[in-house]
């Protein structure tokens, strides 16, 4: 069993990893200041006698020697997510998605932590056209938060070469599931249009609906985050990896898959129309990913398909969406 932190652990998808790895019986730390993350996603894992939670910043370095003293992996979660958000106040997004990223790197090197796993992202591939995407070729960022998830690769590139840190990045793409926050200006579009359905609102999509992404199911993260902790693989080490199902799906589709799911519950949501508006600045057209190199690295093979993962998703917020 390993010891883990796991920063920004309160979050959609740190929570999940905090409750994934304690069910199977490691020593997980949290650390989160609840900037973005919630208690109410972590307060069932205090009945765990080997979790700890620290409520810190990433931004203060003390924090961070803090939460990596004594630990054997990091899964580096915490950022300031959202395109928008980076182009509304780009300042708080590199404080805290490239200082806060360097400091944990520096108190990873400190406490001779080995392995550190990081939160990439697909928007690394900016403007490039190439589908599907394949980790060697990327284009020129489109947005601050582009930039500062592709600064995080480079970082880790070189504390890897300098420090001797086994550094695996994870370029997530459009991830969704359970806990995902449906409320606050910069909702993911899933949990989102779910809310708004349920309450026979209409949604509004960002241009025709034509744009697709590659939607992964949070599952498939999960699995991607211990195949890379636990690897021995010296080859698949020292680098980045799609973390994606290899499948993409319009807008248009993903609210048509929404609706059927849906209206199992409440047929009416079915008549639910949707609203189409201006596309939104910093967004790419289309995003599929490659997902070979984590195949024959890692052992990947992505759990859920798009359809099954939204399956799951919209039964948990049917639960818990009041």
């Amino acid at each position: 069993m390993k010891k883990i932190v796991i920063t920004g652990g309160a979050g959609f998808i740190g929570s999940n990893l905090c409750e994934y790895f304690l069910s199977k019986g490691h020593d997980v730390t949290c650390l989160d200041n609840f900037a973005t993350g919630h208690r109410h996603n972590i307060e069932h894992l205090f009945q765990y006698p080997n979790f700890t939670l620290i409520e810190g910043d990433i931004r203060n370095l003390e924090d961070c020697h803090k939460a990596t003293a004594g630990k054997d992996v990091v899964l580096h979660q915490a950022a300031l997510g959202s395109v928008p958000r980076s182009i509304n106040d780009p300042i708080t997004s590199n404080d805290v998605n490239v200082s806060g990223f360097l400091n944990m790197l520096v108190a990873t090197r400190d406490a001779g932590v080995k392995r550190f796993v990081y939160a990439a992202s697909s928007s690394t591939y900016g403007d490039s056209e190439v589908l599907p995407k394949v980790e060697e070729v990327i284009g020129k960022p489109l947005s601050p938060y582009a930039i500062t998830k592709y600064v995080n690769e480079l970082y880790a590139d070189i504390f890897s070469k300098t420090y001797g840190i086994e550094a695996i990045g994870l370029r997530y793409f459009n991830v969704f599931g359970r806990k995902q926050d449906p409320n606050g200006a910069y909702a993911a579009v899933i949990p989102l249009f779910v809310k708004q359905f349920m309450k026979y609102e209409s949604p509004i999509i960002n241009g025709t609906g034509d744009f697709s992404r590659d939607f992964t199911y949070i599952d498939n993260v999960i699995q991607m985050n211990e195949l890379a902790m636990s690897t021995d693989n010296p080859k698949a080490i020292n680098t980045v990896y799609n973390t994606a199902v290899g499948d993409r799906t319009t807008l248009n589709q993903l609210v048509g898959h929404l609706k059927e799911f849906l209206a199992e519950k409440d047929p009416a949501i079915a008549n639910v129309e949707v609203i189409y508006g201006p596309n939104r600045k910093g967004d790419i057209p289309h995003s599929l990913a490659s997902v070979d190199k984590a195949r024959k690295l890692l052992g990947y093979e992505p759990s859920h398909t798009i359809r099954e993962g939204l399956k799951e998703a919209v039964h948990w917020y049917l639960e818990n969406l009041k």
